[in-house]
């Protein structure tokens, strides 16, 4: 596994319930600012093996990005079941529900957590 793929891995499984992550600042945690996308595709793979909490990512607006109804529903309804409020209009306060996570002091590779 690549060790991009390894810290967003280990990023989103961090993610506490109640709290979101951008797909971008996902990837800048993951040290590459430009990879919002490969996050996408990560999340999109991996999801289910790793057990990700992927409805704790959202896009840069604070929206849920799914474009289909049942996935858009369903991440809708695990957020808000989370305490999560979404506005009207779909949006969540980022200021309020985005998690900044704290910078890392320990040299462990998150590489120990997924085996």
């Amino acid at each position: 596994m690549q060790p991009f793929t390894t810290q967003v891995i280990h990023i989103i499984s961090s993610i506490p319930e109640g709290k979101v992550m951008t797909y971008g600042q996902i990837a800048k945690e993951a040290g590459s600012p430009r990879a919002a996308r490969q996050v996408v595709r990560i999340l999109h793979s991996m999801s289910r093996k790793y057990q990700l909490p992927w409805h704790r990512v959202v896009n840069s607006r604070g929206e849920i990005a799914l474009q289909d109804d049942e996935g858009a529903s369903l991440q809708r309804m695990l957020l808000e079941a989370e305490g999560v409020y979404i506005g009207l209009g779909g949006g969540i306060d980022l200021q309020q529900y985005l998690h900044q996570p704290a910078p890392s002091s320990e040299q462990d590779s998150p590489e120990q957590d997924l085996l």
